[in-house]
């Protein structure tokens, strides 16, 4: 199932809503896909907001690719059946925001790290390529085309403890919702940081946003001396309204929260790290990588480690769905210095319950920056002019820690063409210098840009290292040359399922 028993997707059982070009969708909380009518122009010619979910060792349903020589990042496949697909996300599309940050102008690499970073759910804002790629020319590339709420204005997750006057709200209702909070002045909700006249949209992480009033009083009931609320304030909820936005979770900014990520530098001691990664199961059965025997007085204890801790990201990038050796290596590959994020079996439980990640909820003062990576101890990777091909340069490289040279190599059908079409940061090849568009000459001294290309890179592999490439030396204007006019479509770049 792509969502849980008690929190059902919205396309499978949601009203019919229809959209109004001026207004926006009329009820700014859904966006579903069956809503949308392809054969009319203003579904396809505006952006169009897509929440996603997804449950534990799944994804949201959708292949991310970057082609070289065009703007903008475009999904190239959506997988039937997935809350992609259910949502109205299409091949094509191009993504403009991922949940409230823009992300027109980033790298190919941004993109994807704030998607991961989202968690079970992600707002993306979409535009169909033959829109895009007109807006591109009449506006320019520098251009932005993405509706974003404005500076503060954002829906509220906020946890509410219960004092002598009850959680501090009453419920205006009908028969059934949406519905709206009236707050006691001073009570539990207002200090929480509830809004006056606040919408309410989740309790608990569940949507509210059907139920009868029986069913929420149950729901407020059952959750005890203290409850998590999502709300959206008369500010947020018209501004959404206006632009046809879901009143999205992932938008949300926290308020009172009973537990929050840490963030941990860590420099290597002569003794090491001074702590264990282990995989192992949660007390609901979910697999994850918990830190264990955090050593006293090493690097480790001294950030703040604490044994039973999760790790959430290794360098600002999230490992939540990644294997114990590939976490292992990511940390490895970051040498002397790391940075990472970690949430106590607290912590855990709330975000879990909440279904958010916690990295949406990292304070900005402790935003993980990737540290240089150590290189002492490391074969060093190094560019160095090519004595045969003038303008171009040699670059050795040393396989890292998981076995991989941290780059990609991309073929284009026409023309003997042979590029580095992605680089992964803090790897080997990024450690070397090379860059997302330098074009491959020689590998291992052998010239490429044949019929015999295919097997080549198949071969690199099984190659001993160190790995040499012959590169041409990169400029806008020669990349501009080697790739001809119109030829963006002949690009065989690999993809991220997401």
């Amino acid at each position: 199932m792509e969502a849980a028993a008690d929190l059902r997707d919205t396309a499978s059982s949601s009203l019919k809503f229809k959209f109004n070009p001026k207004l926006g969708i009329d009820n700014p909380v859904l966006c579903l896909a069956e809503d949308y009518n392809y054969s009319d122009p203003w579904n396809l010619e505006r952006p169009r907001f897509c929440l996603l979910s997804k449950e534990e060792g799944t994804s949201f349903g959708f292949h991310l690719q970057h082609k070289l020589g065009r703007a903008g990042h475009e999904v190239c496949r959506v997988e039937p059946g997935t809350s992609a697909h259910r949502q109205g996300l299409r091949a094509g599309d191009q993504i403009l925001a991922v949940n409230n940050s823009v992300v027109e102008h980033e790298d190919y690499a941004v993109v994807v790290r704030h998607i991961r970073a989202s968690g079970p759910r992600v707002l993306l804002t979409v535009l169909a390529r033959h829109v895009y790629d007109v807006a591109r020319a009449q506006q320019g590339n520098d251009a932005h085309l993405c509706p974003v709420l404005g500076s503060g204005v954002r829906p509220r997750l906020c946890h509410v403890v219960k004092d002598e006057g009850g959680f501090g709200f009453s419920v205006t209702h009908g028969a059934q919702g949406p519905f709206w909070l009236v707050l006691s002045a001073g009570g539990a909700a207002d200090r929480a940081g509830v809004p006056p006249g606040a919408r309410l949209l989740e309790v608990n992480g569940v949507s509210v946003e059907k139920f009868t009033h029986n069913q929420l009083s149950k729901k407020l009931w059952q959750s005890g001396k203290q409850v998590t609320l999502l709300v959206a304030g008369p500010e947020v909820e018209e501004q959404c309204h206006q632009l046809g936005m879901p009143l999205a979770a992932p938008l949300a900014e926290g308020w009172a929260l009973p537990a929050k990520p840490r963030c941990l530098h860590l420099e290597k001691g002569p003794k090491g790290f001074g702590f264990l990664l282990r995989e192992e199961k949660d007390t609901d059965g979910r697999l994850g990588q918990f830190l264990r025997e955090v050593d006293p007085g090493l690097p480790a204890e001294k950030a703040g480690m604490r044994a039973g801790d999760r790790l959430v990201a290794v360098a600002g990038e999230s490992v939540e769905a990644l294997g114990h050796e590939e976490t292992v290596s990511r940390i490895r590959e970051q040498g002397s210095q790391v940075s990472l994020i970690v949430v106590d079996p607290e912590a855990d439980r709330f975000f879990r319950m909440v279904r958010l990640s916690p990295l949406l909820f990292l304070e900005v003062t402790e935003a993980a920056a990737s540290p240089e990576a150590e290189t002492q101890n490391q074969p060093v990777e190094h560019k160095a002019g090519s004595p045969g091909l003038p303008g171009s340069c040699q670059c050795f490289l040393y396989p890292g820690p998981g076995g991989g040279y941290g780059f990609r190599l991309s073929c284009a059908a026409r023309g003997p063409c042979l590029f580095i079409s992605q680089v992964t940061p803090g790897g080997s090849a990024a450690r070397a210098g090379l860059q997302m568009g330098d074009m491959v000459l020689e590998v291992n001294g052998y010239p490429v840009g044949g019929d015999s290309d295919p097997e080549r890179l198949r071969q690199l592999a099984e190659a001993e290292p160190p790995l040499c490439l012959t590169l041409a030396a990169r400029s806008q204007e020669g990349l501009d040359a080697w790739i001809p006019p119109g030829s963006g479509e002949d690009w065989a770049l690999a993809s991220d399922l997401l």
